[in-house]
C-alpha cells in the first residue's frame, strides 16, 4: 500500500500503577529520521520501539512520545544538572556567534530548555522494568497500526491526484505532437520569407549556405525528442505508482525530469499555441512535484 510521509496517531494505557499516553506524528523527509522521547529507566524499550518503526515506515520525519506517570510517585522527574549547565553554555555560545554575524535568535523558554532531551531525567524504585517494557511493547501495537493506516490513507489519496496528473501530462503531451504539424506549416513559411528577405538585402549572399542556415535552425528548433521523453516518463511514472515499496525518491527524480523537458520544448516552442502547451506542463508539473514531496 503507497503511503504518505505525513501521519499522526495517538494512545493511551495503563498497567498497575502505571498509566501512559502515546503520540506518534511524521512529516516528509529526505530519509528516515526516528526521533523518541521514551522513558530511559525502561531498559531495552527505546531499542525495541525503534526497531518497531523502521520495519513499518521507510521514509519521514517521526517523533514518538511516550508520557508516563505513577499513580503513587514511583517515578520522579529529576533535573540533570550537568546536562543543564552544558546546554545553556552552548546556547550562550550560539547566541554570541550570532551577534558577531548580525543574526538576532529568538529568546530561548525554560519550558523549551527542559523539553530538551537529558535535561530532565527519569528514576524510579522499580528494580526490574522487563515486564512493563514488555507491556509498553504490546500496547504500542495498536498504536502503531493507526498511525500507519493514516498514513496509508493519505498514500491512497497521494495516488489518486497523481495519478490525474500524469494523465494531463499525457493529455498535454499528445497536444504538443498534433501541433506539430500546424508548426512545421508556420515555421516553414517564416523561414522562406527570411530566406526571401536575406537574398534580396544582399547581393553576395549564398542561397545555397543561407539555405543550409535556415535548415540548421529547423533542426536546431525540433522537439520530437523532447516529446518521446515525455511519453517515456508518463509511463515510468504510471509503473511507479503500480509499484510495491517506497518510491518517492524515484519520484521526484521523475518530476525533475518532466520539468527538464518541458523547459527545452517551452524554449524551442517559437509557436504560440505550442508554448501555451509547454507553460500548462510546466504548471502541472510543478504541482505534481508539491505533491510527490510527501510520498514515502
Amino acid at each position: 500500500m503507497r503511503q504518505s510521509m505525513t501521519g499522526f496517531a495517538s494512545g493511551q494505557g495503563s498497567a498497575g500503577r502505571y498509566r501512559w499516553t502515546w503520540e506518534i506524528r511524521s512529516v516528509n523527509a529526505r530519509g528516515l529520521d526516528l526521533r523518541l522521547r521514551v522513558p530511559d529507566w525502561i531498559e531495552g524499550l527505546e531499542t525495541a520501539l525503534r526497531a518497531r518503526l523502521s520495519k513499518a515506515v521507510k521514509r519521514g520525519n517521526i517523533t514518538l512520545n511516550l508520557r508516563m506517570h505513577a499513580e503513587d510517585g514511583a517515578t520522579l522527574q529529576m533535573l540533570n544538572s550537568a546536562q543543564l549547565d552544558a546546554t545553556l553554555t552552548a546556547l550562550a555560545e550560539v547566541e554570541a556567534r550570532a551577534m558577531d554575524r548580525g543574526i538576532t535568535l529568538a529568546p530561548a523558554t525554560a519550558t523549551g530548555i527542559l523539553a530538551l532531551r537529558g535535561i530532565l531525567d527519569s528514576s524510579t524504585t522499580e528494580t526490574d522494568t522487563a515486564g512493563l517494557r514488555d507491556t509498553l511493547e504490546a500496547d504500542f501495537i495498536p498504536v502503531l497500526k493507526s498511525f500507519c493506516a493514516m498514513r496509508e490513507a493519505e498514500g491512497e489519496a497521494l495516488q489518486t491526484v497523481l495519478t490525474a496528473q500524469i494523465d494531463q501530462i499525457k493529455l498535454l503531451t499528445a497536444e504538443a505532437e498534433t501541433l506539430g504539424e500546424a508548426r512545421r506549416k508556420d515555421m516553414a513559411a517564416r523561414m522562406k520569407t527570411a530566406l526571401s528577405r536575406a537574398l534580396d538585402n544582399s547581393d553576395s549572399a549564398d542561397p545555397d549556405r543561407v539555405a543550409q542556415e535556415l535548415a540548421l535552425i529547423a533542426v536546431k528548433a525540433d522537439v520530437t525528442e523532447e516529446l518521446d521523453r515525455l511519453h517515456a516518463h508518463v509511463a515510468a511514472a504510471h509503473d511507479l505508482l503500480a509499484s510495491d515499496g517506497p518510491v518517492g525518491r524515484r519520484l521526484d527524480f521523475l518530476t525533475q525530469e518532466f520539468n527538464r523537458e518541458a523547459n527545452t520544448l517551452s524554449s524551442k516552442a517559437q509557436f504560440q499555441p505550442l508554448t501555451r502547451v509547454g507553460l500548462d506542463l510546466k504548471t502541472v508539473i510543478d504541482q505534481m512535484r508539491e505533491q510527490v514531496q510527501n510520498v514515502e
